[in-house]
């Protein structure tokens, strides 16, 4: 896993420096431009990120953004709770909750109350900055913790207990509860053989041949297509993870932000409907990206490149094999993510995705995207096990830049209701 780790850690920082205005101005600076701040350049800035990091109990980047709220300058009472900040600031709790384990209940009223609450009132412009940064850093704590990164043993808020012998531990292991002396040869990523493994890639990849056949001889009518997606929404509640135990956030984390009791909810849960989200009525390309530029200027454009690096970024190459077309496999696993969030893409045919991701994987991605801070070693051992760790972290990007489009598409879509 220290691959991972050393990636998470660039890519936190890279980040940050491109969108989210870090004391250092690393990527700013590089790319020669200057980019427009509605939140100012205070202390203010740094708490809708810690907020954001916090709903998900991400104490590596809860911490960073202390740390960072406090250099420049950020009264330590705001630290106390989150009722000890300013109204403006707290008034935008519950958008953060919602977009963090919600995103599809947000309506222009929600946005309606930001606008419109006398003295302390968010502009447009203000907003449409909070809502990048919200997003931004709830789907970087899903690319930490999918990547096991956690507080160094030696950093205040780290590990607080005795490693009775690091020989025979893994950091990972140890973060995420798993303490076995030799995890795999109990796990079941442990007991399968090389040669098991082997052919699971080659599974993959004939799959993949097969489904581009049956796409250059046949495709599937728009009303076929539309059942296939309900279909995989509704199987999409059954995936949950074997060891998802309820866990209480530390009051380290929990003072950040309120209401610790609400978390995600299946988008198709019983007794509830919601209605889909057809990305042909509103998408980033057509409508986000340009009320995102037209309010944050240059920050849209930003935004888009990151989105298009980490979709269209690849090796051509799966575990042992050179020279692949990946491109089926990056788009199931994108379409799944926004499936999830009960969004849908009229051209894509929505069985692909059960004959490209396995149960394991699934399990993987809808922990890390939906509820990060359950994640656990185990999980990212047993999908793709002959695959490298940097696949394993392109997986990651991938995952979390389909969580921050599709959160805010669903928050950018309630703005253009509130503005029209």
């Amino acid at each position: 896993m220290r691959l991972a780790a050393t990636a998470s850690h660039n890519q936190a920082y890279a980040v940050q420096g491109l969108l989210c205005n870090h004391p250092t101005g690393r990527g700013r600076k590089e790319l020669g431009i200057r980019i427009p701040r509605p939140l100012g350049h205070g202390p203010s800035r740094f708490i809708p990120e810690k907020e954001a990091a916090a709903r998900h109990q991400c104490s590596y980047l809860v911490n960073l953004h202390v740390n960072d709220f406090l250099h420049v300058g950020g009264d330590p009472k705001w630290l106390n709770g989150l009722e000890n900040a300013p109204h403006k600031l707290q008034n935008l709790g519950e958008l953060n909750k919602i977009l963090a384990h919600r995103p599809w209940l947000i309506t222009k009223e929600h946005i309606e109350q930001l606008l419109k609450t006398e003295e302390h009132s968010w502009s447009l412009a203000e907003l449409i900055h909070a809502v990048v940064l919200l997003t931004h850093y709830h789907s970087l704590a899903s690319f930490t913790f999918g990547c096991g990164i956690s507080p160094e043993i030696h950093c205040e808020g780290g590990h607080t207990f005795k490693l009775p012998s690091v020989s025979n531990y893994c950091i990972c292991d140890i973060t995420n509860g798993n303490h076995g002396v030799d995890e795999t040869h109990d796990s079941p990523a442990g007991s399968i053989s090389n040669t098991e493994s082997f052919c699971e890639v080659e599974a993959l990849m004939e799959k993949m041949k097969k489904l581009q056949e049956c796409r250059d001889e046949e495709e599937a009518s728009q009303e076929e297509m539309a059942t296939r997606f309900e279909r995989e929404k509704r199987e999409s509640m059954f995936v949950c993870c074997s060891e998802d135990e309820e866990s209480a956030p530390t009051r380290d984390v929990s003072r950040h932000f309120e209401d610790t009791s609400y978390g995600y909810k299946d988008f198709s849960r019983h007794g509830m409907h919601v209605p889909t989200f057809r990305v042909q009525d509103y998408s980033w390309e057509d409508h986000g990206y340009s009320l995102v530029n037209r309010l944050y200027p240059d920050v849209g454009q930003l935004i888009d490149e990151k989105f298009h690096i980490a979709y269209d970024l690849t090796y051509n190459t799966m575990a042992m094999h050179k020279d692949v077309d990946t491109s089926m496999l990056r788009r199931a696993i994108w379409n799944y993510i926004h499936c999830m969030f009960g969004i849908r893409y009229d051209d894509y045919d929505y069985g692909e995705i059960n004959q490209l991701l396995d149960r394991s994987f699934k399990v993987y991605i809808k922990t890390v995207v939906c509820t990060p801070e359950k994640t656990t070693k185990r999980m990212y051992d047993s999908f793709w096990r002959q695959f490298k760790h940097s696949e394993k972290v392109h997986v990651n990007l991938l995952l979390i830049e389909a969580r921050m489009q599709a959160e805010l598409l669903y928050a950018l879509r309630a703005i253009t209701h509130y503005m029209t």
